[in-house]
């Protein structure tokens, strides 16, 4: 099935129409993981909650697009991307009208699980879309426009909100969202061609709900652990059955005909290199950006709008480099390019050794422009690398996975960010106490803690990339094939 016909009928002409469709859903789904973060604060005290308590408006977001995100790719494979695609416009425009509207945290809790159901729609398929409908000669340059729109998101939905939320509410952070839905449901409808999927396809129900149940146990065991503790008997119960439900999935794929993730997928341990550091880099990032603006705000005496405009040199930076990376990888391979990047971002996490609590806001700009072109840098190359290598009737699986990586690495930043964090206040000043009650020296001086622990990360990442980019390079020397041990 991997010469299936279907792409011969694509029309290549209406390639970047396609490209504004997916690429505005992929910005959105993602903004949205991270616009709500400088805005945590204020809904705390909007909403008379606490920090454990308002983190889950993220956290549920992002738990509910890590836990669907798969088994939405595998029935795009099955059944089609286009209407799957479309319909997750449509849901996720809904879900944000009703999180604008939220009278209560619990009920911006429920409506946030209703835009991801959305988003998770959009995640999965997008760049499988943007990879039918580009030809192969042109592939690695839209995917890196698509990975770059990723990583944008993520970057500039802090700065985005600071604005929003300081000029209005933090209600309209999700708002602003209905005028880009209705136009990319639109866009979607008309532009995204419908290209029929291979037939004989079967739905692995038991992997789905195995896999489905294992991550949603291992994810809450991380979000519980920020307020119990990694030692508490529930959240080391819910990570031992995420795991042994993990290894269930794993036994079980390898044994039906028609797994809903092809392990040997992982066979190639190149591709595998590139999935984990990407997971690694997003990890990362999703901690920066929650934990800065609670730092800015609460230690240095930021409002919303300055804590924008300390955020800004990120998503710009990122925004020029990642199509200068994708670029330069289509010419000399995506491995040398990529380690380039996570080199930066060694530099950027380091940086965070000088801040204090009474560190100048230019300090703190000049971290988040580095934080920003590294991951520019990398993350285009990387994800060109990553759906290259997949088969045409595994496009939907393999961009579920990319999805995968982004979504369990955004969320694990969160939970275990933020509960090092946490912990490491509570050190500095010597008691257990609520973090944004906390003295500043205490707060700056646990960021600079977790700063230290995302730098040796980031060498971790370095170094594997370095040993993939020998390799690659053995494997050429000896004209081994790309997917051979």
């Amino acid at each position: 099935m991997a010469h299936m016909a279907a792409p011969i009928d694509i029309d290549y002409t209406r390639k970047w129409h396609v490209m504004i469709a997916t690429g505005s859903g992929i910005f959105l789904g993602t903004i949205d993981s991270s616009i709500v973060n400088v805005a945590l604060p204020t809904m705390a005290d909007d909403l008379g909650t606490s920090f454990a308590a308002v983190q889950w408006v993220v956290v549920a977001y992002i738990l509910t697009l890590a836990t669907l995100t798969l088994g939405v790719g595998r029935l795009g494979d099955m059944l089609g991307k286009k209407p799957i695609y479309t319909t997750g416009f449509a849901v996720f425009t809904f879900g944000s009208v009703l999180c604008g509207f939220a009278p209560s945290i619990g009920w911006l809790v429920v409506f946030r699980v209703a835009q991801a159901i959305g988003a998770s729609m959009l995640f999965a398929l997008g760049m499988a879309i943007i990879t039918q409908a580009f030809p192969a000669s042109e592939r690695g340059k839209a995917l890196g426009i698509s990975g770059a729109l990723v990583s944008v998101g993520i970057a500039i939905g802090p700065t985005l909100g600071g604005f929003i939320v300081d000029q209005w509410s933090w209600r309209w952070i999700f708002f602003v969202n209905l005028p880009i839905g209705i136009f990319g449901t639109l866009a979607a409808h008309r532009f995204v061609p419908d290209v029929p999927p291979p037939g004989g396809q079967r739905f692995d129900y038991l992997g789905a709900a195995v896999f489905f149940s294992g991550l949603l146990s291992f994810m809450l065991g991380l979000s519980l652990a920020q307020s119990r503790g990694f030692a508490s008997m529930p959240v080391l119960s819910l990570l031992a059955i995420g795991l042994l439900a993990l290894l269930g999935f794993v036994a079980i794929e390898r044994s039906v005909s028609q797994p809903m993730l092809d392990l040997t997928l992982f066979r190639n341990r190149l591709l595998t290199i590139n999935l984990v550091t990407g997971w690694m880099t997003f990890l990362a990032i999703s901690g920066v950006f929650i934990l800065v603006p609670f730092y800015l705000e609460n230690t240095l005496g930021a409002s919303p709008r300055q804590v924008g405009l300390v955020i800004a040199p990120a998503p710009v930076l990122l925004g020029l480099s990642a199509p200068v990376s994708g670029s330069i990888s289509d010419r000399i391979g995506p491995r040398r390019v990529l380690v380039l990047g996570l080199v930066v971002l060694v530099a950027a996490y380091a940086t965070m050794q000088l801040l204090r609590d009474d560190s100048p806001l230019w300090m703190i700009m000049i971290f988040m422009a580095l934080g920003g072109l590294g991951m520019g840098i990398f993350q285009s190359p990387n994800n060109s690398a990553v759906m290259g290598s997949a088969r045409a009737e595994r496009l939907g699986v393999t961009s579920a996975m990319l999805g995968i990586t982004r979504n369990t690495g955004q969320l694990s930043g969160v939970a275990v960010l933020g509960a090092i964090w946490a912990l490491r206040v509570s050190h500095h000043t010597g008691m257990t106490i609520d973090v944004q009650e906390a003295p500043g020296f205490a707060q700056a001086a646990a960021l600079r803690d977790v700063g230290a622990i995302l730098t040796v990360l980031m060498l971790i990442a370095v170094a594997m990339s370095l040993w993939g980019l020998t390799e690659e390079r053995r494997r050429s020397r000896t004209s081994e094939a790309p997917g051979d041990q």
